[in-house]
């Protein structure tokens, strides 16, 4: 896949992981751009080593299915990470 397949798979899949996930995600579609790809890497990588998945085409529901989950873990660890700021901040 290529770097702008990358970028727009990534950039749906975090739109997609929002929409699943309860609560309010901050950031533009900028940050979302940016979880998307991260997730789509986490995703990709965990896909490939844990269930030997081929995350090689665009059009795969393997390689969509993957991006989004690695969005919605990389979301969680952000909302604990800007959770934890903003608890520490109120004390």
């Amino acid at each position: 896949m290529g770097f702008i397949a990358y970028l727009v798979l990534g950039l749906i899949a975090a739109v997609i992981a929002k929409m699943i996930l309860p609560g309010r995600q901050g950031g533009g579609w900028i940050a979302t751009l940016v979880v998307g790809v991260l997730g789509a890497i986490v995703g990709g990588w965990i896909g490939t080593t844990l269930f030997g998945v081929s995350v090689d085409s665009f059009f795969e529901i393997s390689s969509w299915l993957c991006a989004v989950g690695g969005s919605i873990i990389v979301l969680i660890i952000w909302g604990l990470i800007t959770r934890r700021k903003g608890v520490a901040e109120r004390r």
